[in-house]
């Protein structure tokens, strides 16, 4: 295999080693401004768009251990990796794409289980890592708040009670 070849494959196969998940989405009709906004969205969730050739791709798939993902490897490919948000990755894919109508999500992986593009879709609509970690906290500390809000109303209950005691 030639040197270039091979270190196109190496980078490849680095984006993919650094992320849990990967969208692969076809460019086709993506302007280079396009891509630089879609590159400036996904970047404020530590994410990547890099364009691929789809045998370099695949060749960094195979020696990375993803699944086969070669049956949706058919036009222009572009790869998207990084962050640790990965709803929050797919909102803007999505989004950018409903905008636009320019970008399209061809297939996605997460945790080595092949995502279609409904499924994809409708990762887009979970909240946040951090929307889901204030959803528990919020159900943890309601129960707290409500007992220390009974104990409040019932102490100024009984100094209300004590207050017309001593008036009367």
């Amino acid at each position: 295999m030639r040197p270039e070849k091979q270190f196109l494959i190496d980078e490849v196969a680095a984006h993919l080693a650094k992320s849990k998940y990967l969208l692969l989405a076809d460019f086709t009709r993506v302007t280079v401004q396009d891509a630089a906004t879609v590159r400036a969205l996904l970047r404020e969730h530590g994410a990547e768009y890099h364009v691929v050739k789809n045998t370099i791709f695949n060749i960094a798939a195979k020696q990375s251990g993803l699944p086969d993902l070669g049956a949706h490897l058919a036009g222009h490919t572009a790869l998207v990796t990084g962050g640790n948000n990965p709803p929050g990755v797919a909102k803007v894919i999505v989004k950018f794409f409903e905008d636009k109508a320019r970008l399209e999500v061809k297939v996605g992986v997460l945790d080595d289980k092949i995502l279609s593009k409904a499924e994809i879709e409708e990762l887009s609509k979970l909240p946040s890592l951090d929307g889901i970690r204030a959803q528990i906290l919020a159900l943890i500390s309601t129960p707290a708040s409500q007992i220390v809000r009974l104990l409040v109303a019932k102490k100024e209950k009984d100094e209300a009670a004590a207050g017309e005691a001593t008036a009367a």
